[in-house]
């Protein structure tokens, strides 16, 4: 059982260090997209004249 239980840990070692040092990770549609919306402007709109007065004011 021990020798099992060492093995899948082993396993486990290999299997990590293969994703995250060896395999190069793939560009997916949804992260291009991601990069494409950074980069271009952003569209703003004020919405402070929408705002309502604070209770109590007399505006």
């Amino acid at each position: 059982m021990p020798y099992l239980f060492g093995g899948l840990v082993l396993l486990n070692a290999i299997t990590l260090g293969y994703y995250l040092f060896l395999k190069q990770p793939s560009t997916t549609q949804t992260l291009k997209t991601a990069k494409e919306e950074i980069t271009q402007p952003l569209a703003f709109t004020n919405s402070a004249e929408y705002i309502p007065p604070i209770i109590g004011s007399k505006d």
